[in-house]
């Protein structure tokens, strides 16, 4: 797919800048220099994403603005993960997989691995191209690649163990859509013929989207999976059993590359759940990690831990004893005022630097870091919000130190 002589210039200058080298046009006419300047770009940005392929040599990759979008390899993993464990808890065997929306293929071929026979269905023809060879120099013998528009090509496909979509989330013009409605595919359209094709389906949305609108507008759903990276919401994963009957299902909210641990709860029990707020602090603070707050686990988690809840709205805890296994930020509280000159003094006088975080304020951090002339950095965390009793207050902590939070 790429001559000799390009892949040498591609390995000599693997760790150019990109911009730079592309002022610097070699002589050689056979060196495909665009190609190469792709390729080093795209090197670059998989070293840190995507370390296995960008691992092997023979790996071809698109323009950075593909490998941008694509899922990671940690987010790729778990998604093996899941499916391993479905097909094991419903005792169903691995023979089929189909990705109906391809892509470059990062999710396919972590999936694919799982299954005897796996299919990949894409309408691109340059994706479609990659596709072949990248899966070839993995080994995926198993794989097969299907150029085809995907309502068309699943009307024609035998039983399938596990379907997979991740729907193009940009609309004609190349902007950023979020609604399951909006997406390329239609879920919702597809959905009556895949029900008589598999037993499960798992469709990777936008983070952006409201969970509850999501698994109103799809059939079957049994899963959701708030997927987050080093704390920032990645991905929503969201699972279809066809043998499903009623609307419950599991919130799984999962932050890869912390060392939390995973929380899960349904909608159920969050709206039954009534939480204590706290009159006063007690001797630790708590703030869960992002999926969490984005899967609106703010009462659930309050109970299950034992904590009282700062403020309806500000989804912050506290407890006089240490709760070992939050899922998310712990933090020893050392002092609290409000913010009237001679508490902040009190508060912050020592300090040059600090850890701030805004919840439930009338300000944002970088106003709030003006006002109290402090850098970002240091040991010291401070937390801006509002109490039960509907006061502002600055609450100074230090972290508890535990793995890698």
């Amino acid at each position: 797919m790429i001559n000799e002589k390009t892949l040498k210039f591609i390995r000599e200058h693997a760790h150019d800048n990109p911009k730079a080298l592309a002022l610097k046009k070699p002589a050689d006419a056979e060196i495909d220099f665009q190609t190469a300047l792709i390729q080093i770009e795209g090197r670059q940005v998989a070293a840190r994403k995507l370390p296995e392929w960008a691992a092997n040599d023979g790996i071809v990759f698109p323009p950075k603005v593909s490998l941008e979008q694509c899922s990671s390899e940690e987010t790729a993993c778990y998604k093996q993960t899941v499916i391993k464990r479905l097909l094991h808890e419903a005792g169903i065997p691995a023979t089929k997989f189909v990705d109906i929306t391809g892509g470059f293929g990062i999710d396919f071929s972590y999936l694919s691995a799982l299954f005897k026979e796996a299919v990949y269905i894409e309408r691109q023809d340059r994706l479609c191209q990659l596709a072949k060879h990248n899966f070839s120099i993995l080994g995926l013998t198993q794989a097969q690649v299907i150029q085809a528009d995907c309502a068309e090509a699943i009307t024609n496909m035998d039983n399938m163990s596990v379907c997979y979509a991740d729907p193009a989330r940009r609309d004609a013009t190349g902007r950023k859509t979020v609604l399951i409605t909006d997406c390329d595919p239609d879920l919702g359209k597809l959905q009556e013929t895949l029900e008589k094709k598999t037993r499960f389906c798992m469709f990777k949305l936008s983070p952006l989207l409201d969970i509850s609108h999501a698994a109103s507008a799809l059939h079957h759903v049994s899963e959701v999976h708030v997927v987050c990276l080093q704390d920032e919401c990645k991905e929503l994963l969201l699972i279809t059993d066809n043998h499903k009957q009623d609307t419950d299902y599991t919130c799984h909210c999962i932050n890869l590359g912390r060392s939390y641990p995973s929380y899960t709860f349904s909608p159920a029990e969050e709206q039954s759940a009534v939480c204590n707020y706290a009159k006063e602090l007690g001797n630790y603070l708590y703030e869960p990690h992002a999926g969490i707050l984005k899967a609106g686990a703010f009462k659930s988690i309050a109970c299950r831990f034992g904590l009282k809840k700062l403020h309806p709205n500000s989804h912050l805890y506290t407890s006089d004893r240490l709760a070992e296994t939050f899922p998310g930020r712990s933090f020893q509280i050392d002092a609290c005022g409000n913010f009237s000159k001679a508490s902040i003094k009190q508060l912050t006088g020592s300090l040059d630097k600090a850890n701030l975080t805004v919840r439930n304020f009338p300000a944002d951090v970088s106003e709030l870091r003006k006002r109290l002339k402090l850098k970002d950095g240091g040991d010291v965390y401070l937390f801006a919000t509002t109490l039960a009793d509907n006061t502002h207050a600055l609450i100074r902590t230090h972290k508890i130190q535990t793995g890698n939070r």
